[in-house]
């Protein structure tokens, strides 16, 4: 795809919108929908939607995380600051970081596929179902949090008020979705075709319990 000021025009006439973030609105809904989740909110990675809920949540309780899993889960606890132990689980597709409502939902998109309460992280990597190259989204049916998500993915901005007028009330982080990766998965998801298939599960990661110099 053409990342270009004419290619979002093109996709802005398309679906007969006005601002390129209301692109990355559209694609929010859209996957919502799908998913049967009541919100979505688009980040950049799937990494990053789980170090989100983790600080949104900011709980001190201690998490259970897989052995196999990626490598990528160990930095979003760390540095959103949570302890944790790891525990041996067979998974397909998402699984839950317990005892948290959050789940790594990675390698799996179905429809209807969202458990109420929760916050489910979903990746767009070329490895996934939808295959925009990067990009990931938070599921979740809670309106509070989908407010702090929309400010907290973009430095603490709110989209639909400039710059210099914009009074900052929460920290934020530099992990929003671009219209263009968003056009892209509009189109994506246009043509998708649920077959119900997990793109992983516990057996396609190797053990990360055993890289000890990374979390000690």
């Amino acid at each position: 795809m053409n990342y270009s000021n004419k290619s979002i025009n093109f996709y802005l006439k398309k679906y007969k919108l006005k601002d390129p973030w209301d692109l990355v609105d559209l694609f929010e809904k859209n996957v919502a929908h799908y998913t049967g989740s009541k919100y979505g909110i688009a980040v950049d990675c799937c990494t990053n939607a789980i170090f989100l809920s983790l600080k949104y949540l900011n709980s001190k309780k201690k998490l259970l995380i897989p052995k196999n899993t990626y490598i990528s889960i160990l930095s979003a606890i760390t540095l959103a600051n949570y302890n944790f132990r790891f525990v041996k689980k067979e998974w397909s597709g998402s699984y839950q970081i317990e005892p948290l409502p959050i789940y790594d939902s990675a390698t799996k998109f179905t429809k209807d596929m969202y458990v109420k309460k929760t916050y489910m992280c979903l990746s767009f990597h070329h490895r996934k179902h939808i295959q925009i190259g990067r990009g990931g989204m938070i599921l979740t049916d809670s309106k509070k949090a989908y407010n702090w998500f929309k400010k907290a993915r973009y430095d603490g901005r709110d989209l639909n008020i400039n710059y210099k007028k914009d009074n900052f009330k929460i920290r934020g982080w530099h992990m929003y979705m671009t219209p263009e990766q968003a056009a892209f998965g509009l189109e994506l998801l246009k043509k998708f075709n649920d077959q119900k298939i997990d793109k992983a599960n516990h057996k396609s990661y190797k053990d990360i319990s055993k890289y000890k110099k990374l979390y000690k």
